[in-house]
């Protein structure tokens, strides 16, 4: 089983990589960065937190606007953020 705070860890340099991607239109990289720092709130509990996370990206995935390589990225955070029990 993975480790939940190399997880979150992992998932906060990925939404850094977004954020600092100027091939991503500004919306998209704003999101990115609302998101990254929700994960770095360490008051609420990390299932939460991950949650919150999942919720606010999926609402930009189905962007047009967002290119294929960033579509993949956000996939692949939501694949990492829903290893992270709720507990």
């Amino acid at each position: 089983m993975p480790n939940p705070e190399k997880t979150m860890e992992n998932c906060i340099l990925m939404l850094q990589h977004i954020q600092e991607d100027s091939s991503i239109p500004r919306n998209i990289r704003r999101v990115a960065d609302e998101t990254r720092t929700l994960l770095m709130n360490n008051t609420k509990a990390m299932g939460l937190r991950a949650a919150e996370a999942i919720s606010k990206v999926d609402e930009i995935s189905n962007d047009p606007n967002m290119p294929i390589h960033a579509r993949t990225r956000i996939w692949e955070l939501v694949s990492q953020l829903e290893t992270i029990p709720l507990d």
